[in-house]
């Protein structure tokens, strides 16, 4: 039996924020946490600690500033010294590193200085993301930095096998790969639901498409409200619906007033809009996996994207759902409308969808990555040997 270890976990965003890192830090934390081991979550003070005083057990909050394009998101900001200070009154047996702004960076000097083992996770491809916001120019030298922040952790935690392969082309170095699962007892087919279905305007043979996610030009939602006109124009009863929040909603909204957008959800009422739609279209291209893919699978429904992360993995053609090759924008929209028109087969790829997954619990990713720190921890001890922080002069 393994023993129980002492980990902290260094993050720029974490619930109750809304987006696929901050998810996935929940279930890392709860999943470890239920396996015996003991966390500590370090990250900036967000908008939603306002006036909430203390933080919560297990958790240390550090000084912040907003990040651009990111309402209510803050950076967490590089506090070198008191990084040091709380690992030398507690050392940790490894730190897991989540994201690579200010406050990853120090994190990782701090733990590479006094010998502490570290595992870094790449959740989101800023220098894919920095295109989309007029910084093209600084792609390359975005992609130099973070190879090079990973590279100098213990192992690097990606969710796929297709973006360990890619980054291990690109230099990167102990890439393993950190899966992703999904909760198919909140999100689940059993959650549909006739009255906000009535609430939409969608009669008994009217399909439902639906897009989950930010409202930001990274996601490629320009393809999607593509997707939906076109959709619209075949068959005028289609109802179409964006779930979400993002610098892109309130224009959408006036520009497209015959759209449904809901703003976020979460939990349950998340999984009801889920279950209660038809067709979930998603083509964004930036996902390092893309959490929302499973999601309205284990919902039951069909789901039409790009042939990349999550649904690369999961999705198989004209089985339990519909891929398209990557930047193809006609195929993709041409997919779409015809799934929507496609009534009969559409509850068909939504239950082999359901029935994929079912096979994506938590409890075998979080065993998977239990398993990659121990042997981070073990292959430094075999390396270096038990260190110690040394007393601090601050």
């Amino acid at each position: 039996m393994r023993p129980a270890l002492h980990l902290t976990v260094v993050t720029e965003t974490y619930p109750p924020e809304i987006n696929g890192v901050a998810n996935t830090m929940r279930h890392l934390v709860a999943g470890l946490t239920d396996r015996g081991h003991r966390l500590h979550v370090v990250r900036p003070r967000q908008g939603t600690d306002a006036g909430s005083g203390d933080p919560r057990p297990g958790e240390t909050l550090v000084p912040g500033l907003p990040i651009p394009g990111y309402r209510g998101l803050r950076f967490g900001l590089p506090v070198f010294g008191r990084l040091r200070r709380l690992w030398q009154a507690e050392r940790p047996d490894l730190i897991y590193i989540a994201t690579e702004g200010p406050l990853g960076r120090a994190a990782l000097k701090v733990a590479a200085a006094h010998g502490i083992p570290t595992a870094t996770g790449f959740h989101t491809q800023f220098e894919q993301y920095s295109r989309h916001y007029g910084l093209g120019l600084l792609a390359q030298p975005i992609a130099r930095s973070l190879r090079t922040f990973h590279n100098r952790s213990d192992a690097t935690l990606v969710p796929t096998s297709e973006l360990r392969d890619r980054l291990r082309a690109q230099g990167y170095t102990k890439v393993q790969v950190f899966g992703r699962g999904v909760d198919t007892q909140l999100f689940s087919p059993t959650r549909r639901r006739a009255p906000l279905r009535a609430h939409w305007g969608c009669g008994p043979d009217a399909p439902t498409l639906l897009y989950v996610g930010r409202l930001a030009a990274e996601k490629n939602i320009a393809l999607v409200l593509e997707s939906f006109i076109a959709t619209q124009a075949s068959l005028p009863k289609a109802r179409c619906l964006l779930v979400g929040d993002g610098p892109e909603r309130s224009r959408l909204a006036r520009r497209f007033p015959q759209f449904h957008f809901v703003g976020a959800k979460v939990g349950v009422e998340l999984a009801e809009h889920y279950a209660s739609a038809d067709l979930f279209v998603f083509p964004s291209l930036t996902e390092t996996f893309g959490n929302v893919v499973p999601e309205a699978m284990a919902s039951g429904l069909t789901v039409v994207a790009f042939d990349a992360a999550a649904a690369h993995n999961y999705i198989r053609t004209g089985d339990n759902g519909i891929t398209v090759y990557p930047y193809d924008d006609l195929a993709f929209v041409n997919a779409v409308v015809a799934a929507a028109q496609d009534t009969q087969n559409l509850p068909h790829y939504g239950r082999k969808a359901r029935a994929t997954a079912e096979t994506l619990g938590w409890d075998r990713v979080i065993e998977t990555v239990e398993k990659c720190l121990f042997d981070v921890i073990q292959q430094r001890a075999t390396a270096t040997g038990p260190q110690r922080l040394a007393p601090t002069s601050q």
